[in-house]
């Protein structure tokens, strides 16, 4: 007992039990990429992963946000997994680059946040755009091609010289040489008219500078003077110009130094790039379905387009390939033939599939209140949201002369593919409602974007 009391064994123990704690919050901090927060995890695939290590750091816009957790082999490309704070603002148009932390080979991951307004990336869930370009080994494989074609143009040059005609750079030299000797030809043969050329152009100088020291009044340097005169007086009338520009004479003057006209054309500007700015937000997306009609055991099809100017309000335009699209139509004609009258009655059926939808919404919170012209007749309707807007409860009323009732769901089962169920001229008296399910395809001008940097052009 006297041994554990000892001031000694205290102060050993001690230090075993704080280097204990400390051991292991290391630990626990090397596994969990140094953030004892709230954190949340996300992976990507990239065709070389050489140049990322383990446990290094992953950063935005330069810092530290999380560490690579495991780099592994899957599918013939490596996958590289990330434990990331909690609060990144990431959402599904994130992205992730490559970028070298020197010229030394290693490198580190970058992460872009994406559009704001697209749903928020989860836990556990894959960075679809990679980008690898700013890879120091790639831009060492394209010096290398560089140099390789270098030298290959250096052999073409060398192979020219030497007198080789079977690659165009030695068929241009020999076709200089050719020339050459025919200009030494042409020269030996015809020195004579040659020595006339030379002759005549020095007579012809002659008659030139006689021209320009004519000191008569009709004589050149006479012309010269005048017009320089002339341009004096006009250098000095700009002068004058430039000065009633500068004390806001005129009415460019104006324009230019008072204050009220700049700012009205500061204020035109403004709005029209105000216009152009609103112009680059709209967004425009496009919404392709198909459902099944239980009791007419065919297909209806929507195409439409949705132009939305601002997040409180849209236009949809579209156009309905309806397979009960029958209609039917009586006329009643009466004849008097000298004696009792005649009345025949008419009936006529026309089909019409394809009929017309446009519309305008307006948003008010989860609410959306929309009417217009409906499958080629008056309707209003209604939307209702739920489960973060996967889930859209709607109802709609039409053709109001023979009303045509419709309740459906719509549930989001991937981003941009969608389920949908309900009931269709519910409100119909001769027994033409009908059940439906049906699937279909909502893409936006931003997930058009997404796919294109995804094409391999």
């Amino acid at each position: 007992m006297g041994f554990f009391a000892a001031p000694e064994f205290k102060v050993g123990l001690l230090v075993v039990i704080v280097s204990s704690i400390i051991a292991g919050m290391s630990l626990k901090a090397s596994n969990n990429a140094a953030y004892l927060g709230s954190s949340k995890e996300a992976w990507f695939y990239i065709d070389d992963a050489s140049g990322l290590v383990k446990n290094s750091y992953v950063k935005m816009a330069g810092i530290d946000v999380g560490t690579i957790r495991d780099i592994k082999l899957e599918n013939g490309q490596a996958r590289v997994e990330m434990f990331l704070k909690g609060d990144l603002p990431l959402t599904k148009s994130s992205r992730v680059e490559i970028r070298p932390n020197g010229i030394l080979g290693d490198k580190h991951v970058e992460l872009m946040s994406g559009d704001p307004r697209d749903p928020p990336l989860r836990s556990g869930e894959q960075i679809l755009v990679v980008d690898d370009r700013a890879s120091v080994d790639r831009l060492i494989g394209e010096v290398s091609k560089i140099t390789k074609s270098l030298s290959a143009v250096a052999e073409n040059i060398r192979s020219a010289t030497d007198g080789d005609t079977d690659k165009p750079l030695g068929r241009i030299i020999g076709n200089i040489e050719q020339i050459t000797s025919d200009f030494a030809d042409l020269s030996k043969n015809h020195k004579g008219e040659i020595g006339e050329i030379i002759t005549n152009l020095r007579e012809t100088t002659a008659a030139l500078n006689e021209l320009v020291n004519d000191d008569t009044q009709s004589g050149l340097k006479s012309s010269l003077q005048a017009t320089l005169k002339r341009l004096d007086n006009t250098m000095r009338n700009v002068e004058e110009i430039s000065g009633k520009l500068n004390r806001g004479e005129g009415t460019i003057g104006k324009l230019i130094n008072d204050e009220t006209t700049v700012e009205e054309v500061n204020n035109a500007v403004a709005s029209i790039n105000n216009f152009l700015d609103a112009g680059n937000k709209m967004q425009t997306s496009l919404d392709y379905h198909s459902h099944y009609l239980m009791n007419g055991a065919d297909a209806k099809s929507y195409l439409s387009v949705k132009i939305q100017p601002g997040l409180d309000r849209y236009y949809e335009l579209g156009i309905v390939d309806d397979p009960i699209g029958v209609a039917e139509r009586t006329t009643t004609t009466t004849t008097v033939n000298g004696g009792p009258e005649t009345v025949t009655r008419e009936s006529k059926r026309f089909q019409d599939r394809l009929k017309f939808t446009a519309l305008f919404a307006k948003n008010f919170y989860d609410f959306t209140l929309k009417g217009g012209i409906m499958e080629s007749s008056g309707g209003v309707g209604v939307d209702y949201f739920l489960l973060k807007r996967n889930l859209r409860l709607s109802l709609e009323a039409f053709d109001f002369s023979d009303l045509n009732l419709r309740a459906s769901a719509r549930y989001t089962i991937f981003h941009g593919i969608y389920v949908t169920g309900g009931g269709e001229d519910l409100a119909s008296k001769r027994g033409k409602s009908s059940a439906f399910v049906g699937a279909g395809l909502f893409l936006t001008n931003d997930d058009l974007k997404l796919l294109l940097t995804k094409m391999p052009f």
